[in-house]
């Protein structure tokens, strides 16, 4: 009985704190890995490698054919980005070859 009380309250004050408007639904986008893991030789396969243009172009498509009406907002570029060197300060950097800033 007591188990069943704590496990009613715990689910009571999560409803209630969430209940701000945000988060209503889960962080939704595009994710390069799954289709194009880590192929960045742009020079080989140009058409499906993972560079500046296909990310432009993913960000395109998700305006272009609805997503993001749907709630998908975000292009997530999240591997085979950096360079294999670091700048002065130590940080990771774009690779110059593929990402132009």
């Amino acid at each position: 009985m007591h188990l069943a009380v704590a496990i009613f309250a715990s689910a009571l004050v999560l409803t209630l704190a969430l209940d701000n408007g945000l988060m209503r639904t889960p962080p939704m986008g595009w994710l390069a890995w799954e289709r194009y893991r880590c192929d960045i030789d742009c020079e080989r396969d140009p058409k499906n490698c993972i560079s500046e243009n296909l990310f432009k172009d993913m960000a395109d498509r998700l305006s272009e054919d609805g997503w993001r009406e749907l709630g998908y907002v975000y292009v997530n570029i999240d591997d085979c980005w950096s360079s294999m060197e670091r700048d002065k300060q130590g940080r990771l950097q774009a690779d110059p070859k593929r990402y132009v800033l």
